[in-house]
This record gives C-alpha cells, structure tokens and sequence, in this order.
C-alpha cells in the first residue's frame, strides 16, 4: 500500500469525539472539543529516546518490528520541536519538524527523509484532546480516500506512544498501522 497525500493536501482536525472509533482512547471520546495549540505542547518529547517500533506489513499480513532512537528539542520558546529519528539497524534517519501556527492555534507535522533531504509540504495538522495530541490528514491510497490518524499518547515523564492508524470509512473506524512505544533513556 502506498499512501500519497491528495492534491492539493487538505489537512483537517479532529473536530468532534464522534469522528473518533471506538479503538480510540477513552480520552479521545470524553473530550469532544480540541484544545488550542499552545507553545510547549511537545515539550514532553525533548529528550534522548529508544523507541520499539511495530510497522504492519499489509503485503504479507504481518507486523515488523525494529529498535529506533531519537534525539528531541523544543527550541523557539517551544512554538517549534524538531526530532531526529534514527534507525541504525536499517541505515535510516528522519527529521520530523512540529510547527505552532499561532495564529490559529495548530500544530503543523513535517517530515524530512534524510535519503532524499526534501521537507515534505505541510503535513498533518492537530491539536491535543485530554492530554493526547491527535493529528488528522485526509489523503489517498491510490485513487481511493482515506483520512491517517497520527496520535501522541500514554505520556509521562518517561515514556510516551505514537501511533498511526488508516480509516477507510471517513474516520467511523481506525486500523493502526504503526506503532512506536518511547522509552526516554536512563529511565
């Protein structure tokens, strides 16, 4: 499966509880309005991390797992996180760039592959919910529509989870597809 973003790339928050699934964490359903976007929401990820990786294969039906670390900074008085991804098992790293639109009070999620270096157009936009930060995108697998959830939670002082999940019903039902538990090191 290849997911590519539609064109042009809408990006869409989650509005409602309702268009949460009932896979969704209970935080999620009990909180049917987003708070705005603040500076330091990512200050929790700042940081030296080891993250177990769960990546589901949809070819084969089987789920790949890999060790991963990163490095995490809030900078710009936390209106920006950046985040260096490192897979060395795989000779992979990633940047993810996290920008505040203050003005609208949304954070905006960015990626660079380091194999090609190009900053992807503005990603996935969110805002946190009870604590959990969840990012909403409507985008496409091939000619059909789907909607990808990115979701930040489980966080505390020393360990947090993301995870991305496809809904191919307009967001009734999520099916993750990723999953990565942080481990913040010497903890």
């Amino acid at each position: 499966m290849s997911i590519q973003p539609s064109r042009p790339p809408r990006r869409t928050v989650l509005k409602t509880a309702a268009a949460a699934s009932a896979v969704a964490p209970a935080a999620l359903a009990a909180a049917p309005q987003p708070s705005p976007g603040r500076p330091g929401d990512f200050d929790f990820l700042s940081g030296e991390w080891r993250i177990r990786h769960r990546r589901f294969l949809a070819d084969s039906k089987t789920w790949d797992e890999f060790e991963g670390e990163a490095t995490c900074r809030s900078i710009l008085g936390g209106v920006c996180s950046v985040e260096e991804l490192r897979i060395p098992a795989r000779n992979f790293s990633g940047m993810g760039l996290r920008l505040l639109d203050v003005e609208r009070a949304i954070w905006v999620d960015h990626w660079v592959n380091a194999k090609g270096g190009v900053l992807t157009p503005p990603g996935v936009e969110g805002r946190f919910v009870n604590g959990d930060g969840v990012f909403i995108s409507d985008e496409t697998d091939g000619a059909t529509p789907i909607k990808v959830r990115g979701l930040w939670d489980g966080i505390t002082a020393t360990s947090c989870r993301w995870s991305q999940a496809v809904s191919r019903d307009g967001g009734a039902t999520w099916e993750d597809n990723w999953l990565m538990e942080w481990r913040r090191v010497g903890a």
